[in-house]
């Protein structure tokens, strides 16, 4: 009789650890999906044209296929997966155009950040292509470390590295090459 008994207190012990075993599994799932938070958009708009003005004054214009807002996560941030493009006018009236295949704003620093075949052009013919880009909206400042092409009605220079202001007024190019006609 204690063959049988041994042999049926350590069925009932294999028992009860597998079902103590599959029950912390239950609850360990269970935990998981409490802490999980989904990341998704509070916000989900198609075929945006966005206009923002500043005193009556249109100062850029807006245009995309998708835009993805995230207000309700703790770093905040609107997507643009399907790129965009934009105009922006200074006081004068005089245009800047920028296109992206994918741009993301992070609304907490003001920093906009265009990535893909990214184009900059000007009235004035010049044009900056690069693969990614940063602007900085408060100080209306262009900024990249990637390759870039500059073409101007002077010439056409490549590099790495570059920033200018958004009117092309003020170029700091780094690791240049190519060839541009000065005054001298």
């Amino acid at each position: 009789m204690t063959v049988v008994k041994k042999y049926y207190i350590k069925l009932g012990v294999t028992v009860f650890a597998g079902a103590l075993f599959l029950g912390c599994e239950s609850n360990f799932k269970e935990i998981q999906k409490i802490n999980f938070s989904e990341f998704v958009p509070s916000s989900d708009a198609d075929m945006v044209n966005l206009k923002y003005t500043d005193s009556g004054r249109i100062t850029s214009i807006l245009i995309s296929s998708k835009m993805l807002d995230y207000s309700n996560v703790s770093f905040p941030f609107t997507e643009f997966p399907k790129g965009i493009d934009v105009t922006l006018f200074d006081k004068k009236g005089k245009k800047t155009f920028i296109k992206s295949n994918y741009a993301i704003s992070y609304k907490g620093t003001a920093v906009i950040d265009l990535q893909g075949k990214v184009r900059i052009s000007n009235e004035n013919g010049q044009l900056l292509e690069t693969e990614q880009l940063y602007f900085d909206q408060r100080n209306e400042w262009f900024f990249t470390e990637r390759r870039f092409k500059l073409t101007d009605p002077k010439g056409v220079s490549n590099g790495q590295g570059i920033d200018f202001s958004k009117d092309f007024k003020v170029i700091n190019s780094q690791k240049i090459t190519g060839e541009l006609e000065t005054a001298e």
